[in-house]
């Protein structure tokens, strides 16, 4: 694997080092994790205590545990299933489908036909167009372009392991889509595999095929060809 000068070390994918602070609602029991997989089996019960904290003049409070905050924009033909917290403006736009157990920080745009589903986004970030981001977090002003997803179960249906430096970190998830840090751009129609996980500052070529871990601030052309940005 072509890695100029880029050190691998494991502890780049702990939870804080992946994601600078109280950029999202979630942070405060965010933090408590130290690796960033084992929050994803919590992600409704976050919700939840995020919710009993709100400000009720704040957010419209809606059923199955929907709480929107009255500055968010909301297209009529969008869907929002249960459990789902969306923050200060954010854009939900026509088609967009929010499944279940989602925390949308604030600033957030969900595009146009993009799915989500057990998901924390932080503050600010893109998924504006053809989008599918499942069983995944996406960190402080990360972007998807057009038609990238996140592929959240493995064709086998076996567990996901993340791979790391040839090894497979075992994750005892069967769902598991991608980790992203802070300030992560992914471009258009990429497949960001089962266990994904791409560090912060990081760039990702357009078309593809991601899979395990990708160091922060580097720039990933293809599987094994990953360089650091200049």
């Amino acid at each position: 694997m072509e890695m100029d000068k880029i050190s691998l070390n494991p502890d780049m994918m702990r939870v804080k080092e992946l994601f600078a602070p109280n950029y999202t609602l979630a942070w405060k029991f965010l933090e408590a994790f130290e690796w960033p997989w084992t929050i994803l089996p919590e992600i409704g019960n976050i919700v939840q205590k995020i919710a009993a904290e709100l400000d009720p003049t704040q957010y419209n409070i809606l059923e199955n545990n929907v709480f929107i905050h009255k500055s968010a924009s909301i297209a009529p033909s969008a869907h929002i299933g249960k459990s789902v917290i969306i923050g200060a403006d954010t854009e939900v736009r026509h088609c967009a489908f929010i499944r279940e157990n989602a925390i949308i920080s604030g600033g957030t745009v969900v595009g146009n036909s993009t799915e989500l589903k057990n998901v924390i986004l932080f503050d600010k970030v893109q998924v504006p167009h053809f989008n599918y981001v499942g069983d995944s977090i996406l960190g402080y002003k990360s972007h998807l372009g057009a038609g990238a997803i996140t592929s959240n179960v493995k064709s086998d249906k076996t567990l996901v392991t993340v791979h790391y430096e040839g090894q497979k970190i075992e994750t005892g998830l069967k769902k598991f889509g991608a980790i992203l840090g802070d300030h992560v751009e992914v471009g258009c129609n990429s497949v960001l595999n089962p266990g994904s996980v791409i560090g912060s500052g990081t760039a990702v070529y357009p078309l593809s095929s991601v899979r395990g871990f990708v160091p922060a601030d580097s720039i990933y052309k293809k599987q094994g060809v990953i360089t650091p940005r200049r």
